[in-house]
């Protein structure tokens, strides 16, 4: 068996940590060290310099406070807003608020699953990709996009007030679904 004082030895690097540890070549090292000292420290100073200017870390900070004080995720409150603002068009129970607050419902859950970073032109491509836990609901979702295209396209669509009533509740809970997961 070899030791290892044999194996450093017969490698040279018993040698090689003799001569970089010899006082002559740690003094003429010494002021490349100081170079190297001064450039660790701009470079680590001008890291958390950009770090605290950036706004990353005061949103992050934002973030983390206000889903602390809110009891919900960063975001929904905005979520809520948007959605009472739909909701509003659906008291007065008149058939054309009723459209009218699908189509923005669609179109809210259409910017909400390109905020999830889902792949996908269309609407139809973006429900497909989104994954089972962000829309459990897909089906019911790509029949409420066919109802607001419908609405869209056919001046003369009806749209009862119990079929408005469950299109609207099957997009509030896909894009609280796509904010939250």
């Amino acid at each position: 068996m070899f030791s290892w004082d044999q194996i450093y030895s017969f490698l040279g690097i018993k040698d090689f940590i003799y001569f970089i540890s010899s006082p002559a070549i740690q003094d003429a090292l010494f002021p490349i060290k100081i170079v190297f000292v001064l450039f660790t420290a701009f470079f680590f100073c001008a890291v958390i310099y950009f770090y605290i200017e950036s706004s990353y870390l005061k949103y992050k900070f934002t973030e983390d406070v206000t889903e602390f004080f809110s009891w919900q995720a960063y975001g929904l409150r905005e979520v809520d807003r948007k959605w009472k603002e739909i909701s509003r068009k659906t008291s007065a129970g008149s058939e054309r608020d009723l459209k009218v607050a699908i189509v923005e419902a669609d179109d809210f859950l259409k910017n909400a699953l390109q905020d999830a970073d889902l792949e996908g032109d269309t609407f139809e491509s973006l429900v497909s990709n989104a994954e089972k836990r962000i829309l459990p609901n897909a089906n019911d979702i790509l029949q409420a996009h066919a109802v607001r295209n419908s609405i869209v396209h056919d001046v003369n669509y009806h749209l009862d007030f119990n079929t408005a009533r469950k299109i609207l509740n099957d997009y509030e809970k896909a894009i609280r679904n796509a904010y939250i997961g």
